[in-house]
C-alpha cells in the first residue's frame, strides 16, 4: 500500500506575523528550524523510500531535515509551490482586508477564485495534487514524504481524494510542520488516514499563507 505523507514547512517570520507568503521565498525562522529538527526522527521512524519537495526555501531547508537523518536523495518540484496569492503577495492579512475588502470577503466566504490574481482553488488542487500523484507513483508500495505549504497541501490531498473546495473547508489547516498522511488502496483508491500530525510547538496559525 503507498502512503503519502504530505508534510507542511516550519515557521518563518512571516508566517508569525500573518503576512502572505504565496510564492515568495521567505526562509524558515530559528522556530522552523527547531521543529523540523523535531519533526525528522518521527518522520525517519516511517521510513521513508522517498522524499520530494518544493522548490522554495522554507519547504527545501525542512526536508533537509528529514534528509540529514536517512541520508536519502531529495527531488524538487516547483507544482509543489504554495497558493499564488497575486497581489496579495507581501501584505499582512489585515492590509488585504484595508486594500482589497471585496475580494477579501470572497476568499473569507470559500469562494475558489477570488480575484486580484489569486491562483483558483481548482487550479491548486490539480497542480500540487498532479504533482503529489506522480511522487507516490514512483515508489509503488512505499512511503514518500513531499514538503510542501498548507493551503497546497489541504487542496492538493483534496484533489487525490475527490473533495471539492466546499468540503475542503471543513478540514483545518495543517499547523507549522505537521502533515497528512494518506494511503492508497488498489480497491477504495486514496484515503485520509490522519491530519494535522505532528508536534505541538506553537499555536496554529490564522491562515496557511
Amino acid at each position: 500500500m503507498t502512503r503519502l505523507i504530505v508534510w507542511r514547512h516550519g515557521n518563518t517570520d512571516w508566517n508569525a506575523a500573518n503576512r502572505v507568503q504565496g510564492q515568495l521565498d521567505i526562509p524558515l525562522n530559528d522556530l522552523g528550524r527547531e521543529q523540523a529538527a523535531a519533526a525528522a526522527p518521527l518522520l525517519a521512524a516511517l521510513r521513508p523510500d522517498a522524499i520530494v519537495t518544493s522548490d522554495l526555501r522554507r519547504a527545501a531547508d525542512t526536508a533537509a531535515a528529514l534528509v540529514a537523518l536517512t541520508g536519502l536523495p531529495v527531488r524538487t518540484d516547483a507544482r509543489l509551490r504554495e497558493r499564488y496569492y497575486g497581489r496579495w503577495q507581501g501584505l499582512t492579512m489585515t492590509e488585504v482586508a484595508q486594500r482589497f475588502p471585496a475580494e477579501h470577503a470572497r476568499w473569507r466566504a470559500g469562494e475558489p477564485d477570488p480575484g486580484n490574481e489569486v491562483e483558483s482553488l481548482e487550479d491548486l488542487g490539480k497542480r500540487v495534487g498532479t504533482a503529489l500523484q506522480e511522487a507516490a507513483d514512483a515508489v509503488p508500495g512505499g512511503t514518500v514524504v513531499v514538503a510542501t505549504h498548507g493551503g497546497g497541501a489541504r487542496q492538493g490531498c483534496g484533489y487525490l481524494i475527490g473533495w471539492d473546495s466546499t468540503v475542503l473547508r471543513s478540514v483545518g489547516p495543517l499547523n507549522n510542520c505537521h502533515w497528512t498522511e494518506l494511503r492508497f488502496d488498489e480497491v477504495r483508491g486514496w484515503q485520509l488516514r490522519g491530519h494535522n500530525v505532528g508536534l505541538i510547538t506553537q499555536a496554529p496559525p490564522p491562515a496557511p499563507v
